[in-house]
């Protein structure tokens, strides 16, 4: 392993909008190319990697940022604030790679509402061909402990879960796509209309179920029964649990964000992965009643709090 790789497990590329499609009516999905992603990402291993987009502070306006610090953060932080632009953290939907070059591809999720819209969907909204975009995101050829970002890690559990919403919908569907064609398991995701029902290509064993919410119902109300009738929980109370003030919720097999004690359960035993993701206080109330209701043992599943009803998040 080169010293770069082993110093710098991240990459900050510059890259361009080559291509924007309005996927559905809650979904704009982008094509990022240029010669900078050709040492960006982990091809045919992807599964939930998060990444780093910095949305500029006007369309076509390049925050300077030096790529070649070894602190890509520190880089970004000495750029001043109204210059440097808008920070947030997204799923690969795609990473594709050819002899013409290395393409990555984003699904955006727009909240257009009053009160709703930040940065990243407002840039979505309006984003055009040519327009330049920094992302950072794993080095090509560094170990996956080196610089993670990815939590899906089933282990030789024979049956996976997967739950979220509409802001997990790209990382359920990568992780399903780069998963073995002979995985088992069921999918649930819920997104805001049916038109955002959109093609995975899952393995013939798993069972993807999308869940369009009803108009004006909040995230959730249509997730959360739904989990837990599958896992014979369906007379359980289902409200979400308020988390003002609280972090967001980061709980998996190998880290606790409450600071508790993991132990790895015994391959005998982890019979089933569970992977939820999306709004915190529904993956809150998930994790309650999977891990006090049911009695799941708590290094068999991943809790991630992608973001907070109410709260505009950043980084």
């Amino acid at each position: 392993m080169s010293a770069e790789t082993t110093t710098r497990p991240y990459a900050l590329v510059l890259t361009e909008v080559i291509a924007v499609e309005r996927v559905s009516e809650s979904f704009v999905r982008v094509r990022f190319g240029g010669a900078d992603l050709d040492s960006f990402g982990t091809p045919g291993d992807v599964f939930d990697a998060r990444i780093k987009i910095i949305f500029p502070p006007s369309p076509y306006a390049v925050p300077p940022i030096d790529r070649d610090a070894d602190d890509w953060w520190g880089s970004y932080l000495a750029v001043p604030e109204e210059e440097r632009g808008s920070m947030r953290t997204y799923s690969v939907r795609e990473l594709r790679v050819s002899p013409e070059g290395t393409e990555l591809v984003v699904d955006f999720v727009l909240h257009l509402q009053p009160g709703l819209t930040g940065p990243a969907s407002l840039w979505a909204s309006t984003a055009e061909v040519g327009q330049p975009v920094f992302i950072v995101g794993p080095r090509r050829g560094v170990p996956a402990e080196l610089h993670g970002g990815a939590e899906f890690r089933p282990g030789a559990a024979r049956s996976v879960l997967l739950a979220g919403d509409e802001t997990a919908a790209p990382a359920i569907a990568r992780i399903l796509e780069d998963a073995p064609r002979d995985l088992r398991g069921s999918a649930f995701i819920e997104v805001p209309t049916a038109s955002d029902i959109l093609p995975i290509d899952a393995p013939a064993g798993v069972e993807v179920t999308w869940l369009p919410r009803a108009a004006d119902a909040l995230h959730g109300a249509a997730l959360l029964p739904a989990v837990l009738s599958y896992l014979g929980d369906a007379h359980a109370a289902v409200e979400v649990r308020d988390i003002e003030g609280e972090d967001l919720l980061w709980e998996t097999p190998v880290y606790s964000g409450l600071g508790e004690t993991v132990a790895p359960v015994a391959d005998a035993v982890a019979d089933r992965y569970f992977w939820i993701a999306g709004e915190s206080g529904v993956v809150t109330t998930l994790r309650r009643h999977l891990v006090k209701d049911l009695g799941i043992d708590r290094s068999q599943v991943a809790f991630m709090g992608y973001w907070r009803r109410g709260v505009a998040m950043r980084g």
